[in-house]
């Protein structure tokens, strides 16, 4: 969907958000008409290019990826476990089209966005598709929908009326989630109303790539239009949040947080949309 651009408030000064993140200061940042995804790229929709193609992602190629361990059946081989994330577990075979390994499949999730994929795997489907990632201030702007400087991208409350409008962690993390929203995993890429641009999912469900590399200090000097964020780095920009997301450690689905990973990693809980030049 087309995006008109102009200027608006990047970033937060929110009590509630992770300075070290560099979710702030709030700067006026003005951007050119885009295009951008009204959804996640969904599983369908790169399998289309891996078929046309034979691209192998990063996970096919190492041969494992990192699997949240809730989503492993009891009877799932032992794993190993990440030291400071235990819930994290490294799975042989884990990739996009065995989103928890081998034993598991894509073929009843094919509305679901795509996992397993690291941001060297979706700038390759994006140039396929003759397309680019977002950067991440166009991620912000289509995200916040038009509202300026709201916490979500619906508003200031977190489930207004009752409602739960996102895919994130419900119950004590990371033991037991009551699936309040409807998911325990991933939701459909559809799922969810859409914010006021029309686009669904920008908070929760799985993290989003951008194009940019990742500081958590911004530059003063750096132009305000346009900006395409560092000139280098070592971790990509990711925007969004998952549906492992929860207030009591990473409430990151909120419209102007941000962390980064590196460009060859892959986890269940990541993927991207992508935009182009209006």
């Amino acid at each position: 969907m087309s995006l008109p651009g102009g200027t608006f408030l990047m970033g937060t000064e929110d009590a509630a958000g992770f300075p070290a993140d560099g979710e702030g200061p709030v700067r006026a940042v003005t951007l050119a008409p885009f295009r951008i995804d009204r959804y996640a790229v969904s599983n369908a929709r790169f399998a289309e290019f891996a078929d046309a193609t034979g691209y192998r992602t990063d996970a096919e190629r190492f041969g494992w990826s990192f699997v949240f361990a809730g989503l492993l059946p009891a009877d799932h081989p032992a794993t190993r476990a990440v030291a400071q994330a235990p819930w994290w577990r490294q799975v042989e075979g884990a990739d996009w089209r065995h989103p928890e390994g081998p034993g598991s499949s894509i073929l009843r999730r094919l509305d679901h966005p795509v996992v397993h994929v690291s941001w060297r795997d979706a700038t390759a489907y994006c140039r396929w598709a003759g397309l680019r990632l977002p950067t991440e201030a166009e991620w912000e702007y289509a995200a916040r929908g038009g509202l300026e400087q709201a916490r979500y991208a619906w508003g200031d409350e977190l489930h207004p009326d009752g409602r739960w409008l996102c895919n994130i962690w419900q119950g004590r993390f990371p033991t037991r989630n009551t699936g309040e929203d409807g998911y325990l995993g991933p939701a459909p890429v559809t799922a969810f109303p859409p914010n006021g641009f029309g686009l669904h999912n920008v908070a929760g469900n799985v993290w989003e790539w951008c194009a940019d590399w990742f500081s958590p200090d911004h530059d003063p000097r750096t132009p305000l239009i346009d900006p395409t964020g560092p000139a280098f780095g070592t971790l990509k920009v990711i925007r969004g949040g998952s549906y492992l997301c929860h207030d009591s450690y990473c409430n990151r689905y909120r419209v102007a947080a941000r962390t980064a990973n590196s460009p060859d990693s892959s986890t269940g809980n990541t993927g991207f949309r992508s935009a182009a030049d209006a």
